[in-house]
């Protein structure tokens, strides 16, 4: 098996819901890593609109679709949003899991990603913008939900998760008034 150019890729992503978007992202970083890492961000909370899911139920609809493919862990928030100390949070998060920091980071294109790896060890971090070639959100697939639209989700939505759709969508109905939450 031929050598691939990177040993650790990681994935930082809420995932609220897993979507073709979140997939390209991540059939990427394993065509590109000898090892990709998933990272749940917001994994401290769960049943809000914004966060419907827990950690663990976000974890098994990724090991649904990827079997053990992928290595994930959470990521709970620290209160300081998208800049240079959360860069370098996410970075000790996946030395302290991994016992190594990442040769590549995969993600959409965000300008608020952009300061993630201004830090010292972040500029040895190569990063991989995966283009936006699917129009889709995770706020758009809980709005399906909510219209109960079973198949537009399942038109962005891996077909392993489709038996999912009515347990998934009892969840996010339950939640939809809770505006509350405390991911940045």
């Amino acid at each position: 098996m031929e050598k691939k150019p990177f040993q650790l890729g990681i994935i930082v992503g809420r995932f609220q819901t897993l979507h073709t978007g979140h997939e390209l992202m991540i059939d990427k970083a394993l065509a590109l890593c000898e090892q990709v890492g998933v990272m749940i961000g917001s994994s401290q909370e769960a049943r809000t609109l914004k966060n419907p899911f827990s950690y663990e139920e976000r974890r098994e609809m990724l090991q649904t679709v990827y079997g053990d493919a992928l290595t994930i862990f959470p990521l709970p928030d620290i209160g300081v949003g998208n800049n240079c100390a959360w860069g370098e949070y996410v970075l000790n998060k996946v030395k302290e899991c991994f016992g190594m920091l990442p040769d590549l980071l995969v993600s959409g294109k965000e300008s608020r990603r952009s300061s993630w790896l201004d830090n010292e060890e972040g500029h040895n971090v190569s990063e991989l913008y995966v283009p936006k070639s699917i129009e889709i959100s995770a706020t758009e697939m809980r709005e399906y939900f909510i219209r109960d639209d079973r198949e537009t989700w399942q038109s962005f939505t891996d077909e392993k998760l489709w038996e999912r759709y009515d347990e998934m969508r009892e969840i996010v109905l339950s939640v939809k008034d809770n505006l509350f939450t405390d991911s940045i």
